[in-house]
């Protein structure tokens, strides 16, 4: 008995040993010093007021004031009826945010403590435990303020938004002459909240971007970037260069790791702060290419860096290797402009892209998801970020990079002349400089652009009319400094991307628009010339034409409040911010097409309208390769329910234009014109191998007979635009108003007509449907016995149809997908071109 209480005191006592080991190694584990920076965003708890009332609301952030108005049910829906224009008091009170957070007794300790604000919009006052800490005036800009002297356990921070009235009274009292376009040009946002000719006006406040508290000790990364040397088919020589804040002088240790794979361990040996640079190299690199041509591959770029053992901070970056270069170079016609990518001539197919909604903390990463799908989808490979919106949020240049998808990058300057003081300049040379620096590591970025119309609006538009020269000198100086010096400097400090002073180059009244640079053709709409003049007005890059459509019968529900798809109404008159832009459709419409007296029949006829003549323009351009290497419309997407230039409206519904575009962008296209008696037919090729194949070009009247034929075998050589054949029919009996001409090469049909869509003589006929049920939606087939033009589905079931406002041939079978969660699909309409003709 006494051996084994012995023996049960031993084990006890080396139990108790181990466990004061236990205890005493976790003590000294929890008294470890976090040694890696941290960062807590400050996004909870938030209220709002305006500064005249007492009573606080719930807030979002990053949010701003109209939306938190409106999910307080303290306003009607922005975007409905005619509500803006009941809602511009908003834009001209002041408003102010509320939170308190905590802040724990080991963050508290850190040797550093600093705020960072990403955006805030616009004119605000910041009180950190009532200390005035930061006044901001540029939305565009972010903020970091040392807030080591002023946290506490609990915190109360304070924003207070003064609305943007005042400071630019303030500002344009200061000249003596006024300035194109009002009070905008003086302050730092996203122009077109103060109105546009597609968007309302709602001039935005609010925190527009995260806020966050960074805690760190001796060491902090603020970015790296990822400089390629040297790009060769069999190596990349390339450094990593880190910005950071540090107060250790020496030793830090760097190790480089791409795709999770270590390539290089760099110890300093020299005081190469507060920039380390970290060499390494790829062997047989993959390259980034636009989707079209290759593969958008992107590297995974991983740096750590060590003090001994002890790991200081880590960052990761996404980087493609790839060339890019814009060639301007003069020839015999005038002066080039495109695009080379990897040493390879790149036509540009894309669109003029917006922000996605008026009030930006509503768009969503899936959002922005769908959009940059639909641009892929669309065999689209270049977006315009156009320089009266936003620089957009990471995620949209992350997927460019990830899809493939060019970006022609415009500073936030439109149609307009800027002031030219110390205090402005200033104020941009630091939001460029940041906007740069944080985009330049991205693939997908092919130039920097100075502005949007500013060159043309001041040489064309009248703005110069009834001032002194004196005058005119002093604006177009500060035009120069700005668009001239300070921002191409900053661009070629920081990267090695190119940059253009203003587009377009020359402006439509100037003959050099079609010869020399960027155009932007505006004799269609603006001036109502016919459609046909884009195929004989061809330039050698087109970044902007357009034409406006009514939207999907969904976004015209919303706006009139009810199910109602009237267009007429008061409500909806609100949502054309064009003066006479229901008018020019219509003119248009008398042109071309039949003009339908019912609304549901207008808006489809207007989206047909729309397709027709834009389409007509790409396709021009695109056979005038490689006198013309780009066309990108205006515009992709809409920031709210409206009649515009969209091919993709407010809610996400493809317009006929998009289904229209992603014909014309095709990689290789067949494109015929019909003149007189003459039928040219050309292939365009833009990939970098020949096509192969049989084309057959033949007519046909619309009961399907054939009236001629001719086929051959071609080879289209990679990256260009051939004429295959030149096709006289003259001495061919057909009546044009009943044939077709249809061109088929390697699988794909093209359709072409003789005369105006109104002036067809198609048949009537029933179209036979066949719905099955499919794992993600439906699969419709359709067929009918008489040729069917722009056969148009819908329904109200939300969905994507994979292909719309198409031409069915006689007996022909069509089979199409439609995307949906919907389990039922009740009410398929099919809606066509032949019912109009009756």
């Amino acid at each position: 008995m006494k051996i084994i209480t012995g023996w049960f005191l031993l084990i006890l006592f080396m139990i108790m040993n181990r466990i004061v080991l236990l205890l005493i190694l976790c003590i000294c584990f929890s008294c470890k010093k976090e040694s890696t920076p941290i960062s807590v965003e400050i996004s909870e708890n938030w209220t709002f007021k305006n500064v005249k009332d007492a009573h606080w609301l719930p807030a979002e952030v990053p949010g701003e004031v109209h939306m938190d108005l409106f999910k307080n049910n303290k306003i009607e829906d922005p975007f409905v009826a005619n509500n803006e224009d009941d809602l511009q008091w908003i834009s001209n009170e002041d408003w102010e945010y509320k939170t308190y957070f905590k802040v724990e007794g080991k963050t508290l300790e850190r040797k550093n403590l600093e705020l960072n604000f990403n955006g805030l919009d616009t004119y605000s006052s910041v009180y950190l435990n009532d200390s005035l800490i930061l006044k901001s005036d540029n939305a565009f800009r972010s903020y970091k303020v040392d807030v080591k002297s002023i946290l506490k356990a609990k915190n109360e921070l304070r924003i207070i938004f003064e609305h943007t009235n005042i400071s630019e009274d303030k500002a344009k009292a200061k000249l003596t002459y006024q300035l194109p376009e009002g009070n905008r040009v003086f302050t730092r946002k996203a122009q077109f909240t103060y109105g546009w000719d597609w968007a309302p006006k709602f001039v935005t406040s609010g925190i527009s971007k995260p806020i966050a508290l960074v805690a760190w000790d001796d060491y902090k990364i603020n970015s790296i970037v990822v400089n390629q040397q040297q790009l060769k088919s069999d190596i990349a020589f390339l450094d990593i260069s880190i910005d950071a804040n540090t107060k250790i002088d020496l030793g830090l240790t760097y190790e480089a790791f791409v795709n999770d794979s270590l390539v290089r361990i760099f110890t300093e040996h020299e005081k190469l702060l507060p920039y380390g640079y970290v060499p390494f190299k790829i062997k047989n690199p993959k390259l980034w290419w636009p989707h079209n041509l290759g593969e958008p591959y992107l590297y995974d770029i991983k740096v750590v860096v060590k003090n001994g053992d002890q790991i200081l901070d880590s960052i990761s970056v996404k980087k493609g290797l790839r060339t890019i270069e814009l060639v301007t170079e003069k020839d015999s016609i005038g002066k080039s402009f495109y695009f080379k990518v990897n040493e390879v001539p790149v036509y540009a197919k894309g669109a003029n892209y917006i922000p996605q909604n008026s009030f930006q903390n509503q768009v969503k990463n899936k959002d922005y998801e769908k959009l940059l799908s639909d641009v892929v989808d669309a065999n689209m490979n270049m977006l315009r970020v156009w320089g009266g919106g936003i620089y957009e949020n990471d995620i949209f240049y992350d997927l460019c990079d990830e899809k493939g998808i060019l970006v022609w990058q415009d500073f936030m300057f439109a149609c307009a002349m800027y002031p030219g003081d110390d205090a402005f300049l200033d104020n941009v040379k630091i939001e460029a400089e940041q906007q740069v620096k944080r985009l330049r590591s991205h693939a997908s970025i092919a130039l920097w652009c100075g502005n949007n119309e500013s060159s043309e609006g001041w040489k064309r538009w009248g703005w110069q009319s009834d001032r002194s020269e004196d005058e005119k000198t002093e604006i177009w100086n500060n035009y120069l400094k700005l668009f001239d010096t300070i921002l191409p400097e900053i661009v070629y400090k920081n990267t090695d991307t190119d940059y253009w002073e203003s587009s377009p180059s020359y402006g439509r009244g100037n003959p050099k628009y079609k010869t020399e640079g960027d155009a932007h053709d505006w004799w269609i709409w603006h001036d109502e010339y016919p459609f046909e003049h884009l195929q004989d007005n061809v330039p050698r890059f087109m970044s902007e034409f357009g034409f406006q459509s009514f939207p999907s019968y969904e976004a015209i529900k919303y706006i009139n409040g009810n199910d109602s798809i009237s267009i007429s109404s008061k409500a909806y008159s609100t949502h054309q911010k064009h003066a006479r832009g229901f008018s020019i459709i219509k003119n248009y419409m008398v042109r071309d097409f039949p003009v339908p007296d019912n609304d549901e029949d207008y808006v489809y006829v207007s989206q047909l309208l729309q397709a027709h003549g834009i389409t007509m323009g790409i396709e021009a351009q695109r056979r005038a390769r490689p006198y013309n290497m780009g066309t990108l419309y205006w515009q992709l997407n809409d920031c709210w329910p409206v009649t515009s230039w969209s091919s993709i409206d407010y809610f996400g519904n493809w317009k006929a234009l998009h289904y229209k575009v992603k014909e014309s962008f095709e990689n290789v296209l067949v494109s015929n014109t019909i003149k007189g008696n003459i039928i040219e037919v050309f292939v365009v090729n833009d990939l970098l191998e020949t096509a192969k194949g049989n084309i057959k070009v033949e007519i046909r009247n619309f009961n399907g007979d054939s009236i001629w034929a001719i086929n051959k075998d071609i080879e289209s050589p990679k990256l260009s635009s051939k004429r295959e054949y030149r096709i006289n029919y003259r001495g061919l009996e057909f009546n044009k108003k009943e044939a077709v001409v249809i061109t088929t090469f390697n699988g794909k049909t093209t359709l072409d007509y003789f005369v105006s869509p109104k002036d067809l003589k198609l048949e009537q006929g029933e179209i036979e449907r066949k719905i099955i049920k499919t794992e993600d939606g439906f699969s419709i087939e359709l067929s009918s016995k008489v040729l069917q033009k722009d056969v148009f589905l819908y329904s109200n079931e939300k969905g994507h149809f994979s292909t719309n406002f198409f031409d069915m041939l006689p007996n022909e079978t069509r089979i199409i997908q439609f995307k949906t969660e919907a389990l039922q699909l009740n009410h398929l309409k099919i809606k066509t071109f032949n019912k109009l003709l009756r």
